[in-house]
């Protein structure tokens, strides 16, 4: 199917809707199904950005950006998840916990259909998130419309959306947060400082992640930087460790999830 077919079949998914409440992330998907729902949809559209410790501010400034030119009507909620203690703990289900609170935090403020970005290949991982979207009644637009990430990209391009088409995917901060270890302020900070200052001096390393381990604090890149770049970046890393008492444990090979610890009974 090419992406216009795709996008005529998600048009009308959004259309069984009177009034759509989108949970928009800042990410390429929730972004992408925003703008169409907004532009293209019958349905009377509103977008939720939860702002946390764990959103990048990029992120924020992203959705604050398209709501700005695009019109869009934007509540942005603090979704409780740093107060609660289940999901601060970090379990396998982490999750779980953090949608929880955010659908919870969305239906308080929204008067129809809660919709996520949510597309055919989340599916097929482990993600704790879509039980919690289950129990809230969340809807999936691009799911129901048959739609992969490839196609969400196709769209972006489609419509000109330039920013959104060159986005990597980027979950949460607290997904570089291996499992067990405790959920604070402190560390996401420390996540997204590392992050914004190496994707400045590897932009073309992405995926980029500092993942934070019971060892200490890795660097994982997509291409592993040599030479005096390399050198630059164990310098930079080194000196943000040492004055947040970390420690500095290398780089190594970009692995989607290496944070995420599951025991075959879980």
């Amino acid at each position: 199917m090419t992406p216009e077919d795709f996008e005529t079949r998600l048009i009308e998914r959004l259309d069984r809707h009177p009034a759509l409440t989108i949970a928009v992330s800042g990410g390429v998907d929730s972004m992408v199904l925003t703008y169409l729902a907004h532009r293209f949809s019958r349905a009377q559209v509103v977008a939720v950005h939860g702002v946390s410790p764990a959103v990048p501010a990029e992120a924020t400034r992203r959705v604050d950006a398209y709501a700005s030119r695009e019109g869009w009507t934007l509540h942005k909620i603090d979704a409780g998840e740093m107060t609660d203690p289940d999901y601060r703990r970090n379990p396998v289900n982490r999750c779980f916990h953090c949608k929880s609170n955010l659908y919870a935090a969305i239906q308080a403020v929204s008067g129809g259909a809660v919709a996520s970005g949510t597309n055919q290949d989340d599916l097929g991982d482990f993600r704790p998130g879509l039980e919690a979207a289950r129990r809230f009644g969340v809807v999936h637009p691009f799911v129901e419309a048959g739609l992969r990430k490839s196609d969400i990209y196709a769209l972006a391009r489609r419509h000109g959306l330039t920013d959104l088409a060159a986005l990597p995917a980027q979950p949460c901060l607290a997904s570089r947060i291996e499992t067990g270890l405790f959920v604070d302020p402190d560390g996401l900070a420390f996540i997204e400082q590392v992050e914004t200052e190496l994707g400045s001096l590897l932009p073309s390393a992405q995926p980029l992640r500092c993942r934070l381990t019971a060892r200490g604090v890795f660097i994982e890149c997509g291409r592993i930087p040599e030479g005096a770049e390399a050198d630059q970046v164990r310098e930079t890393v080194e000196s943000l460790c040492l004055r947040s008492g970390r420690s500095f444990q290398g780089l190594r090979p970009y692995r989607q999830g290496s944070a995420f610890l599951r025991t075959s009974a879980q």
